[in-house]
């Protein structure tokens, strides 16, 4: 049967399939609009299994604030020319959007939430067909506190983040620690949320580090334990140099804008590109 040019330009609209590709699908489904939408969705899950094994590196990182919550999202895909595509940036807009009105729990029950009547998994696999290159959402977290901050770096490959346990804490002081936290890539709010594992692995590392400089074996601990006490000036959000003023730590410069402010909660993530 003839395939008109308005069928065509409508089933495009409709599942954001390349022309070629809908004109063969109503080919195939002999017009039926219907029965054209799955054999597009159908090529989407060939493709995405066809490219199950390839590495998706590039993409776009997004974070927002709705309230008091903050959510991150990354949606990965192989080539900085997709992830740059207005539509690509318009999905992991979309997912985060959904993100922060339902809050779900993990990664997993995001992709189950509705959007635009398909699962965001279901949504990931049909652009995978639009696309043909493969398409993963990587990461999603939220942080829930008093106040809350996102920061999304020039690019769309790195976003942060941040809560804070005062509410009405002024945008620039927010944008500040989450510019920080950005810029310091921190492994902890303060010393007291650094891993059990990680700070046995710090000590260890100066212990060892003392040993080859041939320090005497009874001051080795004193020695492995004021470079842990550096790393976690170096390596805590709180702790570290304010960028903006290296005079003082983060924990510093906020008891200068409210002495009962601190940070709660924070997440980092970037593409490894």
């Amino acid at each position: 049967m003839a395939i008109k040019a308005a069928d065509v330009s409508k089933l495009r609209k409709m599942t954001g399939a390349g022309m070629m590709d809908c004109k063969k699908a109503l080919g195939e489904a002999d017009g039926d609009f219907d029965k054209a939408v799955e054999i597009i969705r159908k090529k989407g899950q060939l493709v995405a299994s066809k490219r199950a094994d390839r590495e998706a590196s590039e993409g776009c990182v997004l974070a927002g604030v709705n309230g008091n919550t903050a959510a991150l999202v990354a949606l990965k895909c192989e080539t900085d020319f997709v992830a740059k595509n207005e539509n690509f940036v318009a999905l992991a807009q979309s997912i985060l959007d959904v993100a922060l009105a339902n809050k779900p729990a993990n990664l997993e029950a995001l992709t189950a939430l509705d959007l635009n009547g398909a699962s965001i998994a279901a949504t990931i696999v049909d652009q995978i067909g639009v696309i043909g290159e493969k398409v993963e959402l990587d990461y999603f977290e939220l942080v829930e506190a008093e106040s809350v901050a996102a920061y999304i770096h020039p690019g769309n490959k790195l976003a942060t983040i941040v809560g804070f346990n005062v509410a009405d804490v002024a945008d620039d002081i927010k944008k500040d620690v989450a510019m920080q936290a950005a810029a310091m890539a921190p492994v902890a709010v303060s010393r007291d949320f650094v891993p059990a594992d990680v700070v046995e692995k710090e000590l260890e590392i100066g212990r060892e580090k003392a040993r080859e400089e041939g320090k005497p074996e009874q001051i080795l601990d004193k020695i492995a334990q004021g470079r842990l006490n550096k790393f976690f000036q170096e390596s805590t959000l709180l702790e570290q140099a304010f960028i903006k003023e290296n005079k003082m730590s983060v924990q510093q410069y906020l008891k200068t804008q409210n002495k009962d402010l601190t940070v709660t909660d924070f997440k980092r993530y970037t593409l490894n590109v």
